[in-house]
């Protein structure tokens, strides 16, 4: 039998919950992935806590909380302690992320599930990787490979390959085929028959128009509002998605020379484009090579404003605008705020483009019909005054002298414990068996010094008089003079960038003012809610942004794949039955859709072997290179060597002839593009098609040589 793979779904299947899945590889245990939502129930994270002690690595897939936002609280809360991977701008994004989302409730509630250390301590421990980087496991996970592959749904998203004795699991959700501004579609296709692939159906039942429409419709929206005098909200998150919309945005205003203004609003927001400054070599191949040729960064903004308090947004001059806040699910943060204010003037639009989460007032708003009205808890952090006050402080100073008596206590049990110490082994202390002190020595030392020496200066009862505590020096001494050990001086980097981290937010350590002056404001405080019916009477347009590859492409994908087992997880119960029963059919005969808690066995049926390659087949092999490989066609034997290992061993008879072989994964759009480079154009505008009419001819066979150059000829 091959590799022993078992996976249990602990969130995320059947529904759109968070995703969360325990994967094991023989006796390694993967956790892929963590999430959570925006209403942070713990009741979801209980599948999680049981096995939680048991994971042995961390694999995160993309920069939301969707996919990361439990993190923090399962270290701190679940007893989770494995090392996590993930790609930089993972890391980076998810961690602005947390900051945005602690931040936002902090605002709004007594928030303690996490704090933003709790936040720092469980991203302090991710080891981050580059796209295709091999990363070999050690200890426990000898003989496993994890390599992140480009998934094109959030900047940095990542399709994990694990690899073992030559089987690949393939982990791949929310993936996006489709190139965008700054992001190259998932390499998901060029992975064919995996012994395992785990993918998600949450958009199976969808599918997506052109992208030239999606976005003159989106245009058509905007400018429609904005001429007409109302306000434009869009309800976006952290880092992820947005960044795609203001790129559109910042193209859109161009190419109309229009001068409305467009506002990014987050806790995080100067530090989040800051970040995405600097991951220019992760985006798209387009924006790489623009940069390469005009050396212009495309998050340089010109048309979009960072705002990082509503403050900003309240001051900023009236008129029509567009503004970009997180949450998107409007259960928090500036987006539910700007919402309540904006909602009940007809001439504003509030434009999703995403999917909200179950049970959240974005989700309420995009039913069909949607409400005429929705019940919302309006929420605010406001100073302690009057009686409030002083209650509070006076509180506080008693709960600090119970910590100072507290500590005195423990001090003087800790120098009674040393004096008894140095009474049985100091022969020169004074027998302290005579407690009858004369009264010379009681009315000069005993009645002086320990007066002078009582605040702060608890003398041992056996002492006749203040004595200061002697501790032995049991450091190594050399001809040098005292032993030191050189690591206990080395700053390491990981607690450089926990510096920086504990600070938050962008390349130079700080946060942005707004998120700081709320971590430094001390003064007491408390939040005060009240219930409100907000009149619905804005404008509300759902459009799909979310940059997922449709119901129709994934079934394309899946197809050419081709796993040997794949397994359903995250989609609605009708979008889950619908793409297993389509994939029993046309992708593979063995399709699993495993329930919470629910292990699936889905090792491989194959059998491995691992043999060696003789130096003397070796030394008649012909390599070709491909990419960064060489490659080889190999006839041989199978044979054992005289330490009884299995080798591959040079056959004595002739070679059998074998048939041309292609090698390589050539979309259609590289063919186009290449050929239009040689000077070979298509027919009509926009048709990726070329027309030769006619008996064979030169035409033919160049092009038929260029697409040949396109493989790798075995």
């Amino acid at each position: 039998m091959g590799t022993s793979v078992q996976v249990t779904p602990l969130c995320g299947v059947y529904n759109e919950n968070p995703l969360s899945y325990l994967v094991s590889i023989d006796t390694f245990n993967f956790l892929v992935d963590c999430g959570w939502n925006d209403h942070f129930d713990p009741s979801l994270l209980q599948p999680l806590s049981r096995v939680a002690s048991t994971i042995d690595a961390v694999l995160l897939s993309h920069p939301d909380t969707l996919h990361l936002g439990a993190l923090p609280y399962a270290m701190k809360q679940l007893g989770l302690s494995a090392p996590v991977y993930s790609t930089e701008p993972v890391y980076r994004l998810g961690l602005l992320t947390m900051y945005d989302q602690y931040l936002s409730r902090k605002q709004v509630s007594e928030f303690d599930l996490f704090t933003l250390d709790d936040i720092d301590s469980a991203f302090q421990s991710v080891t981050r990787l580059t796209y295709s980087q091999n990363h070999h496991l050690s200890g426990k996970g000898e003989g496993i490979v994890i390599a992140p592959h480009v998934a094109g749904h959030l900047l940095g998203g990542t399709v994990w390959k694990i690899t073992k004795d030559g089987e690949d699991v393939i982990y791949a959700v929310d993936f996006n085929h489709r190139k965008e501004r700054h992001l190259n579609g998932t390499v998901l296709g060029s992975m064919v028959r995996p012994a395992v692939l785990i993918t998600d159906a949450y958009n199976a039942l969808n599918n997506q128009p052109y992208r030239r429409q999606m976005d003159k419709e989106f245009g058509d929206s905007l400018k429609k509002t904005l001429r007409s005098g109302g306000n434009v909200l869009l309800p976006v998150d952290t880092a992820g998605r947005v960044l795609e919309l203001i790129l559109m945005l910042e193209s859109y205003w161009s190419d109309e020379n229009l001068n409305y203004p467009i506002y990014f609003l987050t806790y995080v927001a100067s530090s989040t484009i800051d970040y995405v400054k600097s991951f220019l070599e992760w985006m798209s191949d387009s924006i790489a090579k623009s940069f390469e040729k005009t050396r212009e960064n495309i998050f340089l903004l010109k048309n979009v404003t960072l705002l990082i308090n509503k403050t900003e947004l309240d001051n900023a001059p009236e008129g029509p605008k567009v503004v970009l806040a997180s949450m998107a699910s409007l259960e928090a943060g500036f987006s539910h705020d700007i919402f309540v204010e904006w909602a009940n003037d007809v001439k504003n639009l509030v434009l999703f483009t995403e999917r909200g989460q179950f049970a959240t007032l974005a989700r309420m708003l995009q039913a069909d019909p949607p409400p005429k009205a929705v019940k919302v808890v309006v929420s605010k952090r406001v100073p302690l005054v009057g009686d409030e006050l002083i209650a509070y402080e006076e509180e506080q100073n008693r709960i600090k002298k119970e910590a100072l008596k507290a500590s005195l206590m423990k001090e003087e049990e800790l120098k009674t414990s040393h004096g008894a110490d140095n009474n049985t082994s100091d022969p020169m202390v004074i027998d302290s068996g005579n407690n009858h002190v004369s009264a010379e020595v009681a009315g000069t030392r005993g009645g002086g010094y320990r007066d002078i020496f009582i605040d702060g200066f608890v003398p041992p009862s056996t002492s006749v008089a203040p004595m200061f505590p002697c501790y032995e020096n049991t450091s190594e001494w050399d001809d040098f003079g005292e032993v030191i050990n050189p690591d206990d001086y080395v700053i390491k980097d990981e607690d450089m960038d926990q510096t920086a981290m504990h600070v938050g937010g962008d390349i130079n350590g700080k946060l942005d003012e707004s998120a700081a002056s709320l971590i430094l404001d001390t003064k007491p405080s408390k939040v005060v809610s009240d219930e409100r019916t907000v009149q619905v009477r804005c404008s509300l347009v759902y459009m799909d942004f979310e940059g997922r590859s449709d119901g129709r492409s994934i079934k394309n994908i899946l197809s050419h794949v081709a796993p040997l087992k794949l397994v359903l997880v995250h989609g609605s119960a009708e979008a889950t039955e619908h793409l297993k029963q389509h994939c029993l059919k046309h992708v593979c005969p063995h399709v699993y859709a495993p329930q919470i808690e629910e292990t699936i066995d889905v090792t491989s049926d194959l059998c491995a072997y691992k043999v060696q390659l003789s130096e003397k087949l070796m030394s008649n092999v012909l390599f070709k290179k491909l990419g960064d490989y060489e490659i080889a066609w190999v006839d041989a034997v199978v044979g054992k060597t005289e330490n009884d290992t299995l080798s591959l061993l040079l056959s004595t008879a002739p070679s059998p002839p074998h048939k041309s072989v292609l090698v390589g994964d050539v979309k259609l759009a590289d063919i186009k593009q290449f050929l239009s480079s040689k000077g070979v154009q298509g027919g009509a505008s926009g048709v990726q098609q070329i027309v030769i009419e006619g008996p064979l001819c030169e035409d033919y066979y160049k092009i038929r040589d260029y697409l040949y150059l396109q493989f790798y000829l075995l």
